[in-house]
């Protein structure tokens, strides 16, 4: 059966259907969605496929996803806008919010390590269960306790999935909320359908994630095996809790519900690209000169994570020649596993948004590319 494809694109980017619709024919794509605005307008609302695994349930316009690492910007963004007001300083060490953080070699690490991947805080030293993931205090708490795996701000290593609670954090203090509570403030008035912690009230709209990576094996703690640091960091990151990846438990209420913020944001490929269209507006949701530090290279160099050589800035990746978001080094944004992404590019004025459920364990493929190659062409 060939899956349904719906929405609307101006006629303009035509090449953007025939690109999604392809991705369908032959790219293995399951179900997904691409919305494009070009100076706030919408110039592509997209949705197609399947929300299941056997193909029985379309795609809706408000279909939820788990979008992985796309959560990282927006968690980030909640941060750097309390930054804005005064409440934080980028340079502040994060003890001086979160004294519980000041032990194990980590008292000289700062809110700028936080953001950009230096704090030395990549994986939890304390094992933990898949449990633990619904429990906001706990994992904090082994995060705070967590001895630095290397000097603050003497290297970068992706911090996978601690990244959410290590900043998540700091917004809660800042806030006196949770990080969903925070989050929604933010994009509510932005009609922006982005969540962290989904209530159970609107689970009935997640599309289910089928996972094209290697199987979750038995629960073999990494911290248990025999393996060099900087292995057993990169593991531990991602296996510390067990399902800290979502491997195994993705599609459980539990995961929906829990607040993983580097991880498990849901929502929509309109409500990525509301986010980064409002960000395109100066003032809006940054100041300009904040954007602007956020958006440039912060760090650079190899990453054991992600093996290779690459960029951060303050939550946001700056586009690069091996991760572009388009043909200009302006645009800046975040990719998710499998290729989700939300960006923005202040030279065209274009915001994107991209979700998809079929996760091949990588953030770039030839789907997110040819959605953009083609908005690119169409200009």
């Amino acid at each position: 059966m060939n899956p349904p494809v719906a929405g609307w694109c101006d006629a303009r980017f035509v090449g953007v259907r025939d690109a999604f619709a392809d991705n369908f024919a032959t790219r293995g794509e399951v179900g997904a969605a691409v919305t494009v605005l070009i100076d706030g307008l919408p110039v592509v609302e997209l949705h197609g496929g399947w929300r299941d695994e056997s193909r029985t349930l379309p795609w809706q316009p408000d279909t939820l996803v788990n979008f992985y690492s796309v959560g990282k910007a927006i968690v980030a963004l909640l941060l750097l806008r309390q930054i804005d007001r005064g409440a934080f300083g980028l340079d502040d060490r994060i003890a001086q919010h979160w004294p519980e953080f000041a032990n194990g070699g980590k008292t000289s690490a700062t809110i700028r390590h936080a953001l950009c991947h230096r704090a030395g805080v990549p994986a939890i030293a304390e094992r933990m269960t898949d449990a633990d993931l619904s429990h906001w205090d706990r994992m904090t708490a082994a995060l705070a306790a967590t001895p630095a795996w290397f000097e603050p701000g003497s290297r970068h290593v992706y911090h996978t999935n601690t990244y959410g609670h290590l900043v998540g954090e700091l917004v809660r203090r800042g806030a006196g909320a949770s990080v969903g509570a925070v989050w929604r403030d933010l994009v509510a008035p932005l009609d922006a359908d982005l969540w962290c912690g989904l209530p159970s009230t609107v689970h009935a709209r997640c599309a289910d994630v089928v996972w094209a990576g290697p199987p979750r094996t038995a629960d073999q703690n990494p911290l248990d095996l025999d393996l060099d640091d900087d292995a057993r960091l990169v593991l531990s990151g991602y296996m510390n809790p067990p399902g800290y990846s979502s491997m195994g438990i993705v599609n459980t209420a539990a995961w929906r519900s829990a607040h993983v913020p580097s991880t498990n944001g849901h929502g929509t490929a309109t409500g990525i690209a509301r986010l980064y269209g409002a960000l395109l507006e100066p003032g809006r949701l940054l100041s300009p000169l904040l954007l602007a530090e956020a958006t440039k290279t912060q760090s650079e160099g190899y990453c054991p994570v992600l093996d290779d050589d690459v960029e951060f800035g303050l939550g946001f990746k700056p586009s690069t020649p091996r991760r572009p978001f388009g043909p200009t080094r302006a645009s800046f944004g975040h990719f998710g596993t499998g290729g989700a992404v939300g960006f923005a590019d202040p030279d065209s004025g274009i915001a994107f948004g991209y979700v998809m459920n079929h996760v091949i364990p990588r953030w770039q493929s030839t789907r997110n590319r040819s959605l953009i190659a083609a908005v690119y062409e169409a200009l």
